[in-house]
């Protein structure tokens, strides 16, 4: 992102919205019993496996899509593909296509139809928060503290899974890759967020995720705090392996982890 860029993108904050980029309403600042000292000022939280189970919707969304574009369903190289989509969570699904598929049109027409696939089953229900979700969130915002929802599903799919929540407006911001520019691994959507949410520091950020992906993301663009939560994709190994500072139960248990981080504990 350019000095240009992101110029741009804090004018666009102030006269009121990024354009792509879904804002919350604004709440009371109060300090929700957190200690003085407390750094983080901005969350940046993943959806599924984080804050939002899906009930395997999108693996289904997935197998389906495989299928559609001609890969025998059962077969050898239908189930590398879906082995390769699940060891990639939490990246753009356009970026897992671009591997799974050597023509660039091809990757582009199957992720139009796993956008549309998903948007089939989400509709038909089955995606519901993460027992807690909602409470850390508003412990959050009523810290004072920022609050991103981050997704490499497309903008869409996003909306659709916050509005069959009832989340529209639940957090401050919510990001997809094509806010951003790219996503996961890449920095780009918590730096978006550091700058739409106008962070001063991006030592300031607490990055959460259920895959290595996110704990890569939150380290590439410097936050603070990269934890992984043991409700998704990845297990405890691989978030510590990708280098996560903190490792948690579940982002219930995300708001105790800030309190102790503050308390020096």
């Amino acid at each position: 992102m350019t000095l240009d860029s992101a110029t741009a993108m804090n004018a666009a904050v102030f006269n009121g919205g990024v354009s792509g980029v879904t804002l919350g309403s604004e709440r009371p600042r109060g300090r929700g019993g957190v200690p003085q000292g407390q750094e983080v000022r901005l969350a940046v939280l993943a959806m599924v496996g984080t804050t939002v189970f899906d009930g395997g919707l999108m693996e289904r969304a997935m197998s389906r899509t495989l299928g559609e574009q001609g890969v025998p369903e059962g077969s050898a190289e239908f189930e590398g593909m879906l082995r390769y989509a699940r060891e990639h969570s939490g990246i753009s699904r356009m970026t897992v296509f671009s591997e799974l598929f050597d023509d660039p049109k091809a990757a582009v027409n199957a992720n139009r139809m796993f956008e549309l696939n998903c948007d089939e089953l989400i509709a038909a229900g089955g995606i519901r928060p993460v027992p807690g979700a909602e409470e850390s969130i508003g412990w959050l915002r009523d810290a004072g503290i920022k609050v991103c929802l981050a997704t490499g599903f497309g903008r869409h799919t996003q909306n659709m899974v916050l509005e069959s929540l009832g989340w529209m407006g639940l957090a401050d911001l919510s990001l997809c890759p094509a806010d951003a520019g790219r996503g996961r691994p890449f920095p780009d959507m918590v730096l978006t967020a550091v700058l739409a949410l106008d962070i001063d520091d991006v030592r300031k950020v607490a990055v959460v995720g259920d895959t290595s992906a996110d704990i890569h993301t939150g380290l590439r663009a410097g936050a603070t705090v990269a934890a992984g939560v043991l409700t998704g994709a990845h297990s405890e190994a691989m978030l510590r392996g990708a280098g996560a500072t903190a490792v948690v139960p579940s982002i219930k248990d995300f708001p105790a982890l800030l309190e102790r981080r503050a308390a020096g504990l």
